[in-house]
C-alpha cells in the first residue's frame, strides 16, 4: 500500500511544521472516508458520489433548484452539473422544467422514484458513516467536534484577514 502524504510527513516531523502535518492528516482522513463512501455507493447502488450529492441537494429543496443553484451548492462547474442532470433525467430520478419567470433558467427536482431511491441510499450512507466513526467514543466525537469548530473559526478568520485590503 503506497504511503500517503501525511504518513510521509510524520516520518520526518522536523522537516514539516505541525500545522502542515495537521493539514495532511485531515486531508488523508477525508480522502480515506470519501474513497470508502464512493466504493460503497458504487458497489451497493451502482451510483457515483456526485450523483448522490446532487440528489442530496435536491432532497433538501422540494420545489427544485436552478442548475446555477445546484452548481453553487455542489461547488462544481455548470458543465459538470448538466451532465449529471442529463443522466439522472434519463434514469427517471429527476425532472427538468423551465422557470416560469425566466425561460433561460431550468429547474430540476427529484421525481417520486428519485425520492425513494435517495431515501434508500441516504439510510445506508448514514449507517456507513456510523461505521467509519465507530472506533471513537461519544466523548471523543464531542471533543473532535469542538476542536473542528475552533479550526473552522480560525480558517474563516484567516480568510477574512486575507480578503481585507
Amino acid at each position: 500500500m503506497p504511503l500517503d502524504a501525511e504518513t510521509k510527513a510524520h516520518e520526518r516531523p522536523r522537516e514539516h511544521k505541525a500545522e502542515l502535518r495537521l493539514w495532511l492528516r485531515l486531508l488523508t482522513c477525508t480522502n480515506m472516508i470519501e474513497a470508502e463512501i464512493r466504493r460503497r455507493l458504487r458497489q451497493r447502488f451502482d451510483v457515483t458520489l456526485p450523483r448522490f450529492d446532487l440528489m442530496a441537494q435536491l432532497e433538501k429543496a422540494p420545489d427544485g433548484l436552478t442548475l446555477s443553484e445546484v452548481s453553487k451548492r455542489m461547488m462544481v462547474s455548470s458543465g459538470n452539473v448538466t451532465g449529471l442532470v442529463e443522466r439522472l433525467v434519463n434514469d427517471g430520478l429527476i425532472e427538468r422544467r423551465t422557470a416560469p419567470n425566466d425561460r433561460r433558467a431550468t429547474y430540476v427536482r427529484l421525481t417520486a422514484r428519485g425520492h425513494e431511491s435517495f431515501a434508500e441510499m441516504a439510510g445506508e450512507h448514514g449507517d456507513w458513516i456510523g461505521e467509519v466513526f465507530e472506533g471513537l467514543s461519544d466523548g471523543q466525537i464531542d471533543e473532535l467536534m469542538a476542536l473542528l469548530e475552533t479550526l473552522k473559526a480560525s480558517v474563516r478568520q484567516g480568510a477574512e484577514r486575507e480578503q481585507t485590503p
